[in-house]
């Protein structure tokens, strides 16, 4: 093997490492957030936001979604089942998919869940987890202008069950607005057989193509969570709620994702080129300079937020919360300020000293 393929072969995996950095971070920050809003806010606010983030999501991702993965030809219940599987599978979620009947699949979230954490899930009530599924879920019919599509939900792992499942079934009738989410405790999934399980294809999903995915998946969540805070909230309040969590994640992620970057604590001096390093990471557009122990970072672009049409400088609390929290974890007396362009984006002017 040349020198150089090995080389590049280096760069790629320290590319792929940071991606996953960035992803654990971003993670970390949407089930942070959702918590903020339950300890802050209470549970009826927490529902309400979780829902209107879920249903926003399927509204923007589901049907291109079925296209990118090729299951828009398959009937209504296995499409949306399988889309679950595949979709998260590459966000790296723990989960399984059952082909009962063509009108007929099952979905499982096996423990631990991806969207409540470690420790998280004791904080998460069951009105909150119901609101992801009449959010998304119970809207997959609508989407796909099938009256009769469904959703059951048979477990429920905050509730003290072994997992999320439940399954999409076509009934013979048009459903009403109330019997598209149903439940039925007394029920459970069959049993998960990896060889049965849809695959995506290597030749259209190669690695690189997967990591970047991966990172995007968590992403996408805080892309959409921050406009809906604010619509839902109003900027003074969304704008609190954002920027809090955003300090309390950076404080308890810096050490984990500081790894990926091969950085260490301490001084300005040694976050300055993380953030720089985090900027690339997220494919932002970034420039460093440094002058009298204080370091400049001008970040030209915010990749997440560039084309969400109901953007709201508020919006922006997510990265200030984020990298004073990171500052804080990096190091005591790291001071960090955010200067936004006219309207509240970028550039962000970045005072790092």
């Amino acid at each position: 093997m040349a020198m150089t393929e090995v080389i590049d072969g280096g760069a790629q995996e320290t590319k792929w490492l940071r991606w996953r950095g960035v992803a654990d971070l971003y993670h970390a920050y949407f089930t942070g957030l959702i918590l903020t809003v339950v300890t802050r806010r209470g549970t009826t606010d927490a529902a309400e936001f979780v829902f209107r983030v879920f249903r926003r999501q399927q509204q923007e991702r589901f049907l291109p979604g079925l296209e990118k993965l090729g299951l828009s030809h398959l009937p209504p219940a296995v499409a949306a089942a399988q889309y679950h599987y595949l979709s998260n599978w590459i966000g790296g979620v723990h989960v399984e998919y059952m082909h009962e009947t063509d009108r007929k699949a099952w979905i499982r979230y096996p423990p631990p869940r991806w969207i409540w954490r470690g420790t998280a899930i004791c904080g998460v009530p069951g009105e909150v987890s119901r609101a992801m599924l009449r959010g998304w879920h119970a809207n997959n019919g609508v989407s796909l202008r099938n009256p009769n599509l469904g959703f059951v939900c048979t477990k429920q792992s905050v509730d003290g069950q072994d997992g999320l499942e439940g399954y999409y079934c076509e009934y013979d009738h048009p459903l009403e607005i109330d019997q598209r989410l149903l439940f039925a405790r007394h029920l459970q999934a069959p049993i998960f057989d990896p060889a049965s399980a849809p695959a995506l294809p290597v030749a259209s999903w190669p690695k690189p193509r997967l990591e970047k995915a991966y990172r995007n998946y968590a992403m996408e969540y805080v892309r959409t969570a921050a406009p809906v805070m604010v619509q839902l909230f109003g900027p003074e309040d969304a704008g609190y709620l954002l920027h809090l969590t955003g300090k309390l994640i950076g404080m308890q992620y810096f050490d984990e994702i500081a790894r990926g970057f091969a950085a260490s604590g301490g001084a300005a001096k040694n976050f300055a080129p993380f953030l720089h390093a985090l900027f690339d990471a997220q494919d932002d557009v970034a420039d460093i300079s440094e002058a009298g122990g204080v370091f400049k970072i001008r970040q030209a672009t915010w990749k997440l937020m560039a084309d969400v049409a109901d953007y709201h400088p508020a919006c922006a609390k997510v990265l200030e919360g984020l990298f004073e929290g990171l500052a804080a974890g990096c190091g005591r007396h790291i001071a960090v300020d955010m200067r936004p362009a006219a309207g509240g984006k970028p550039p962000f002017m970045w005072s790092i000293g």
